[in-house]
């Protein structure tokens, strides 16, 4: 990975050259990809600047390879970024992060990393255990994390946990399984405002000076630390003040959001 991460920071320079265009939406489907049903697809169909990313082996992935295949994808991109991440895709960033030590002016300005699994639980699928154990520092974007209180591959506690360790605002989708094509959703009108306040941010932040690394937390407020619909379970167990600090904007839930009537779940 040595090689591709020295690549990386050599075209920093060039991003930022091309930092005024509008931001490309890189959409990272996860285990098996996203079917014809799934919002990430109706996305892909109804967005023109939004593009897949194909990581290819989608029944056996190897971590390695989607990351390189991810970094292929931002850096050909030629624009500013935002990641749209699902499930498994989400540890595909989580690890580009990692190797790539990604840092405030590359290429991504922003992500949205819905229904990461627990890759480290005990007993996790074998394919999931391949993206263990999961990277844990903060990410150097904006971001956030959106979860369900119903995800069978993992539950709100973690989640919210990994939304601590990865600096992520918290989204509470409601009881919406793995927020997928089986998920009562439709075109998810809660996913798409998420994606566009990220892109708001982003737009506000090009406006501003952009001498300052800390403006990308400059929102920061701790998460809570009492039982409530953001970790109904009670404390977390990433409840750090140091890292809890560095959080942006407390949680955001579905009800928070108007939408119209979702379609049959598929």
């Amino acid at each position: 990975m040595a090689s591709v991460r020295a690549s990386s920071h050599d075209n920093v320079h060039e991003f930022r050259r091309a930092a005024t265009q509008e931001p490309l939406i890189l959409l990272v489907p996860g285990l098996h990809d996203s079917g014809p049903r799934h919002w990430q697809t109706r996305w892909e169909a109804e967005r023109p600047d939004a593009r897949r990313v194909e990581l290819g082996m989608w029944d056996d992935p190897h971590r390695n390879t989607w990351v390189n295949q991810l970094n292929l994808a931002i850096q050909r991109a030629g624009r500013p970024v935002v990641l749209v991440a699902h499930s498994l895709g989400c540890l595909a960033v989580a690890w580009w992060a990692h190797y790539e030590q990604a840092v405030a002016g590359s290429p991504v300005v922003g992500a949205m990393l819905v229904a990461p699994p627990d890759v480290d639980r005990p007993g996790a699928d074998s394919r999931l255990a391949r993206f263990s154990a999961c990277p844990r520092q903060e990410l150097p974007f904006p971001a956030f994390l959106v979860a369900s209180r119903n995800d069978p591959w993992c539950n709100q506690r973690t989640a919210y946990a990994l939304a601590r360790d990865w600096g992520c605002r918290f989204a509470d989708a409601g009881d919406t399984g793995h927020i997928n094509a089986d998920s009562p959703i439709g075109e998810w009108h809660f996913g798409q405002a998420l994606l566009k306040q990220l892109l708001r941010e982003h737009a506000r932040g090009q406006a501003e000076p952009a001498n300052d690394p800390g403006r990308l937390r400059e929102a920061s407020v701790p998460l809570p630390r009492r039982p409530g619909p953001s970790c109904p379970a009670g404390p977390c167990p990433a409840d750090q003040p140091n890292r809890a600090a560095r959080v942006a904007a407390a949680a955001v839930t579905s009800d928070q959001v108007a939408s119209k009537p979702a379609g049959s779940p598929k």
